[in-house]
């Protein structure tokens, strides 16, 4: 509508000024007259002014328009003027409209960003965001709760809390989640992420304090432990207790003194003999025992190189040869892609693949398929994975909650610390050892390296 009539308009105006330039060129021509087309010349010129002026208001409204776009500035109104006439009363009207749809969106998006800023200020984890030069963004209350660092406006100011703890936040990537202990009542866990705002990247930081969490963690664990030591101690020391009476009555009830010594009883001897034997064993194993919480407590710190994952999987089948043989039992490997490296403490791995694949061979003894797939997969920055998989009878969904329990075993011959050291070592790696089993399917064990 609006371009109908503002091409009937021009097109108007434009036969206005033909009729008046041929009118007053034939009445010069053929009437021999000069005053009637000089007056239709000024009329034509009037008319000529008159178009430009029409077809150029729409332009500087347009423009305008665009410029309060362009600023922001949506204060701004568009009223029909009177010598534009009826014809672009459309046009202010639809200006109008778009600014006021623009008006109710930058309002809308600033009760969001307000209600945003709320729920950052108001949440427990604390929030900072950084630029590539430094200068802080965002920094919530928890942030500065949790750090108390004053007047905190740069990310380097990290470094008046703890050096080291802006060391490892600069060189932290994106998606990367590390855990620090600061002071011994501030223990982090970081996560970064990147983002792109404004034309500029900024990196996102969320810190939560686990003090709190790791002492009753720590304390709870404590607990189990006592009673997992109490337990394992009382069924060794009970019985030698009790023996050890049970000994004392055979001496004073099945010996005799005589001249050159003591004469006791051949049932006495054989009752006393059994005893000291049992004794031996029930002291054996809590040797054993305390021999294996020794082992599970002073795991070393791991000493990493790059190694490919080709040749850390050809060690241990290599060391497990013979043992897979006897067993008749087959491993599949699969690596992807087959260049893939891996940074670990070869030897602490080694350990844990042992470990796994024992366990999975031990499970096999009694199946069709004794076959094993050992498979790991490069996931980029996420890091790699390494995978165990039988289809054994598998493990039961209670056993599930406690298989890396230290000291429990599914085993009547288990010790219960293979797969508790296991999660241990790749606890020092900064990674993660998990399970999933469907019962008579499979079970697949996961190493998680970041």
């Amino acid at each position: 509508m609006v371009y109908k009539s503002f091409s009937l308009g021009v097109g108007l105006r434009i036969f206005g000024i033909i009729i008046s330039l041929y009118l007053g060129i034939w009445l010069y021509y053929s009437q021999d007259l000069w005053l009637a087309p000089a007056i239709l010349g000024i009329i034509a010129l009037i008319q000529i002014g008159e178009m430009i002026y029409y077809v150029n208001s729409i332009n500087h409204k347009l423009a305008r328009f665009l410029d309060s776009i362009r600023y922001a500035d949506f204060s701004s109104s568009f009223t029909s003027d009177s010598k534009m006439g009826s014809s672009f009363r459309e046009v202010n009207t639809s200006f109008n409209e778009v600014m006021d749809v623009f008006k109710q969106t930058r309002a809308e998006k600033e009760e969001q960003m307000l209600f945003l800023q709320v729920i950052i200020q108001h949440i427990n984890t604390g929030i900072i965001s950084f630029n590539d030069q430094g200068k802080i963004g965002v920094i919530n209350n928890a942030a500065k709760h949790l750090l108390q660092i004053p007047q905190f406006r740069d990310i380097t100011d990290l470094g008046k809390l703890s050096p080291k703890l802006l060391e490892d936040v600069m060189e932290m990537k994106p998606g990367q989640r590390i855990s620090k202990k600061v002071n011994p009542s501030l223990h982090l866990i970081i996560q970064s992420t990147s983002l792109k705002m404004g034309g500029q990247s900024w990196t996102l930081l969320s810190l939560q304090n686990i003090n709190a969490e790791l002492q009753s963690n720590e304390l709870e664990a404590w607990q189990n432990l006592t009673k997992v030591l109490r337990h394992e101690i009382m069924n060794s020391i009970t019985p030698i207790s009790s023996l050890v009476e049970s000994l004392r009555t055979i001496l004073d009830e099945d010996s005799y003194v005589q001249q050159e010594g003591f004469l006791i009883k051949r049932d006495g001897f054989m009752d006393m003999q059994e005893g000291l034997d049992t004794i031996a064993n029930r002291s054996k194993g809590l040797v054993n025992f305390v021999n294996a919480y020794r082992d599970y407590t002073n795991i070393p710190a791991p000493k990493k190189v790059k190694i490919p994952v080709k040749q850390l999987f050809e060690n241990v089948l290599n060391l497990m040869k013979e043992d897979l043989k006897s067993a008749e039992v087959k491993i599949e490997t699969k690596i992807h892609p087959n260049d893939l490296d891996i940074h670990c403490d070869p030897d602490q791995i080694t350990m844990i693949l042992i470990n796994l694949v024992k366990n999975a061979s031990e499970s096999l003894q009694n199946q069709a398929d004794r076959t094993i797939w050992l498979s790991s997969i490069g996931q980029g920055d996420l890091g790699l994975m390494i995978q165990v998989e039988d289809c054994g009878p598998g493990i039961i969904p209670e056993a599930l909650e406690r298989i890396f329990v230290p000291f429990y075993s599914t085993k009547k011959t288990g010790s219960g610390i293979g797969l508790a050291i296991s999660r241990q070592i790749m606890n020092l790696h900064n990674g993660s050892l998990q399970v999933t089993s469907i019962p008579n399917e499979r079970t697949v064990f996961t190493m998680n390296f970041r």
